[in-house]
């Protein structure tokens, strides 16, 4: 295995063949050289830098009904909220005095969040704060929204396409939602020209190697500056209740993967890695990941916005969150950049 390490190091790329037999591996030698070499490139374009994002959970409104999400229409019982205007400016005014210089709009796809909502709310932030990035995560949209919100300001958006694979996708999503729909929206914001994120779980039901695979396949096409993975959580409302979830020595083996594949990423440590494992989001930026994002959404509704049982810091205000998270990153032996943190070219 140390060899196929060595050749995704100094080439960015194996066969499938390799792929499949690194991804399956428990090597533990390979493990700590894919760990050793993630880092490595990861300063080469970041150094020891780590950037916030500060996450603003908008709505735990959806109209879609994925088979494995907590805020999924067919819940009943999930506790359903939205945030005003007002909350998001205040959620915006506290992460700027925390040092925080990107602000991430996330929230189910709620018939809500018109153009009209979104487009004034995003130009005042940008006027508000210059130096600030305002990534959205609002789903599936179509082209002329996604191009009014970027006029209007937005930098990023995020949508994860969760499953490449038509087989995988159609299994943990109902038959009125499309995977090629989804992948046309990725392309559209690429074309419109915001810096796009996408991603998928790991250790999803019905995942295989070859499932993966795919996924790595499809971000080689679509090359976007970020990438977020996390793994799979059960979600005691929903069908997959009972599977079992995605692990962490898997999650950590493609983190490494995906960035001796894509050397100038922005990957995240993610909340769900947390949630896994108490250092989970430090062995993620010990293995290539340079972004973390803590909450900024309000207390008050924290803990409604419930994709997965057992989520972290659901409790905490956001200076608790973000002192907690600083204490983690500088444990871990990197540092918080108080800046946009733009992929780089």
């Amino acid at each position: 295995m140390i060899d196929l390490v060595e050749k995704l190091y100094y080439t960015g790329d194996l066969s499938d063949n390799e792929l499949a037999a690194l991804i399956e591996t428990d090597d533990k030698e390979a493990a700590e050289l894919l760990k050793k070499y993630a880092d490595e490139t990861r300063q080469k374009s970041y150094g020891k830098k780590v950037f916030l994002r500060g996450l603003i959970e908008v709505s735990s409104y959806c109209k879609n009904n994925c088979l494995y999400c907590g805020i999924r229409r067919g819940n009943t019982e999930a506790d359903r909220y939205r945030l005003s205007r007002e909350d998001i400016l205040q959620c915006c005014e506290n992460g700027y005095e925390l040092g925080f210089r990107t602000f991430v709009m996330q929230g189910g796809e709620d018939a809500f969040f018109t153009d009209e909502f979104l487009c004034p709310l995003i130009s005042e932030i940008k006027a508000k704060y210059p130096d600030c990035a305002v990534t959205l995560s609002l789903g599936e949209r179509s082209y002329e929204s996604y191009k009014r919100l970027k006029e209007a300001g937005a930098d990023r958006y995020l949508l994860r396409h969760e499953a490449a694979s038509q087989e995988l996708y159609s299994k943990l999503h109902p038959e009125e939602m499309s995977l090629q729909n989804r992948k046309d929206c990725l392309f559209q914001l690429k074309e419109l020209g915001y810096q796009v994120g996408s991603g998928f779980m790991v250790g999803a039901p019905y995942q295989t190697t070859e499932h993966i695979i795919a996924d790595l396949r499809f971000l080689q096409e679509l090359q976007p500056q970020m990438i977020g993975i996390g793994p799979f959580i059960p979600h005691h409302n929903t069908q997959f209740a009972e599977e079992n979830g995605g692990t962490l020595s898997l999650t950590l083996r493609l983190l490494g993967i995906l960035r001796l594949m894509f050397p100038k990423v922005l990957l995240p440590a993610t909340t769900a890695l947390g949630t896994i494992a108490p250092n989970g989001r430090e062995l993620g930026l010990q293995t290539g990941c340079n972004v973390v994002m803590p909450n900024l959404s309000p207390v008050r509704v924290r803990k409604k916005y419930d994709l997965y049982d057992n989520k972290i810091c659901t409790g905490e205000e956001a200076a608790e969150c973000r002192g907690c998270l600083q204490r983690r990153i500088e444990s871990a032996g990197y540092e918080i950049a108080q800046e946009r943190g733009d992929c780089i070219d």
